[in-house]
């Protein structure tokens, strides 16, 4: 078995009646943007089986109850 050094004690967390010394890295950097344009998706009026569309007037892609598949089928603008 290697020997593991500890220069200093940065968190402990203790399982099963253990203690064990962790140490917590910073979180990475972040991936890339929903879109190359900075444009954001709103999904807070999201419902089951709603379909993502782009609404010009917010500059948003938006997920809600206004389109949704029975939407586009039964009565929708084609």
């Amino acid at each position: 078995m290697s020997q593991i050094k500890v220069n200093q004690t940065k968190n402990t967390i203790t399982v099963n009646g253990e203690t064990r010394v962790v140490t917590v890295k910073v979180p990475g950097p972040q991936g890339p943007a929903f879109a190359t344009s900075g444009t954001s998706l709103d999904d807070s009026g999201k419902i089951n089986d709603s379909v993502v569309y782009f609404d010009s007037s917010s500059g948003t892609f938006k997920a809600d109850s206004t389109t949704t598949k029975l939407t586009l089928v039964n009565g929708g603008n084609f």
